[in-house]
């Protein structure tokens, strides 16, 4: 034996005990410890154990409600994807329509203005042939007004008699003037 049992059997013997193992306990200390054991147990179970599972199942069900939650998030987000890409579809189209219409449009207008100027181009030379036509007519009756006083004038100093009855000179005038414009437009056909 070692030195440290045989100072326990020594102390032993003086108290007049019998020899009995220290480490096991005597029989009044283990039907006590059973009991007190015995009582923690129940109240354990009866009284922790199902607040603990309630607080575990609290926690479950908060686990699973943020897991659903994520799961409905992500769905939300899938269904937000999804549309977002659909107006994103239809705004391209949207925009590819609104360029090809701003093309007809710009074409129709450059067509519509290359019209409208050359309307406006062909009025003005109508306008302006016109106004020359117009002219002219005035600068022939002028002419005709002019060289009808020059030619009664002169027939008048070649015959030495006075050409002034105005029906006479008159018509003096437009013979000589019709033979004039005869005589130019054969030399025109014949040039």
């Amino acid at each position: 034996m070692t030195a440290l049992s045989q100072i326990v059997v020594l102390a032993a013997d003086e108290h007049g005990e019998t020899a009995q193992n220290p480490l096991i306990p005597a029989n009044y200390d283990i039907l006590w410890s059973t009991v007190i054991f015995l009582i923690i147990v129940v109240v354990f179970m009866r009284v922790i154990l199902p607040k603990l599972q309630k607080v575990l199942d609290e926690r479950a069900e908060l686990i699973e409600g943020g897991i659903k939650k994520a799961e409905e998030a992500q769905s939300e987000a899938a269904a937000a994807l999804e549309e977002y890409t659909a107006q994103l579809t239809e705004a391209r189209a949207e925009a590819a329509r609104i360029r090809e219409d701003a093309r007809s449009e710009a074409g129709q207008i450059v067509s519509e203005t290359r019209e409208s100027a050359a309307s406006d181009a062909q009025r003005l030379v109508e306008t302006a042939q016109k106004q020359i036509d117009a002219e002219r007519q005035q600068a022939i009756v002028s002419l005709r007004t002019e060289v009808g006083a020059l030619a009664s004038e002169l027939a008048s100093r070649i015959v030495g008699e006075s050409l002034k009855d105005d029906a006479r000179q008159q018509r003096i005038i437009d013979s000589f003037l019709d033979d004039l414009e005869a005589q130019v437009s054969s030399e025109k056909a014949k040039g």
